[in-house]
């Protein structure tokens, strides 16, 4: 029996209600969700698993204990994990004072609590209800939620998404800089400028930010600290771990065993 699309399984803009929440186990559902868009921004928190978001010209990783803000009216995809967990806060425009870009957020042991619990409410709730009032919470609580910097700027130039596209399919292609210059037909100079004007980032610093991504969902998803290291061509596992802690303040082994405690 073929997969389902999640994203076909509700319509958040079906109701007017402030928030509303729902759970996706991505066993039982196709694990990639095409181009889409809704009048509700979306929150997508990750209980166990992990989630890639394309948005805004960026893609944007959801490992757990974190989650996306994607607003109302972006177009979007997403492609998760074969064991995804998911929680999805629909959130109607204006309800809560939240970013207008897409941003990733570290959430609370609470928020997830309280996005769970609001899975098991019907849409229509009457604003005075329990329902009602644990939503305002919710919201209240959710815009103190600090933003993390889990996301890769792509572009639309076609030359830098002509190396992005390639690098996603392939991250173990360790080539240098010079030999991507002359794949794409540019000089040096000339891919160094159009790297910084349109992602902000060096060669280097981009590549290693993809690699990060790419880690974080594997990790995530149960692959070996060593294969990963292997797919994407680092020479050594000790190099990968070092890139890994300068980047997120901890090893692999020490992120996700946080990860594996505040989610048992």
């Amino acid at each position: 029996m073929p997969s389902r699309l999640a994203h076909t399984l509700f319509d958040p803009d079906s109701t007017l209600a402030p928030a509303v929440a729902r759970q996706i186990d991505f066993a039982d559902y196709a694990a990639e969700v095409p181009v889409h868009t809704h009048r509700k921004g979306q929150l997508i928190i990750a209980l166990y698993g992990a989630v890639i978001c394309r948005a805004e010209n960026d893609i944007w990783i959801v490992p757990p204990d974190c989650a996306m803000w994607i607003p109302g009216g972006v177009p979007h995809s997403a492609k998760a994990t074969w064991n995804a967990h998911l929680n999805y806060l629909f959130i109607e425009p204006g309800a809560a004072a939240l970013p207008e870009k897409c941003c990733t957020l570290a959430i609370s042991p609470l928020i997830k609590e309280l996005v769970e619990r609001l899975t098991n409410e019907d849409i229509d709730y009457a604003a005075e209800s329990h329902a009602g009032r644990l939503t305002r919470v919710t919201l209240d609580e959710l815009v103190t939620m600090p933003q993390q910097k889990l996301s890769l700027p792509v572009s639309t130039h076609p030359k830098i998404r002509a190396m992005a596209d390639a690098l996603v399919s392939q991250p173990e292609d360790r080539s240098t800089f010079k030999v991507w210059a002359k794949r794409l037909a540019i000089s040096e100079r000339s891919l160094a400028r159009l790297m910084l004007r349109e992602t902000g980032l060096t060669f280097g610093r981009w590549r290693q930010q993809l690699h990060l991504i790419i880690a974080l969902r594997e990790l995530a998803s149960g692959v070996s600290v060593q294969n990963v290291a292997a797919n994407l061509g680092y020479e050594s596992v000790n190099a990968f771990i070092t890139m890994f802690r300068k980047t997120m303040g901890s090893t692999p082994a020490q992120y996700f065993a946080v990860q594996r405690a505040a989610n048992p």
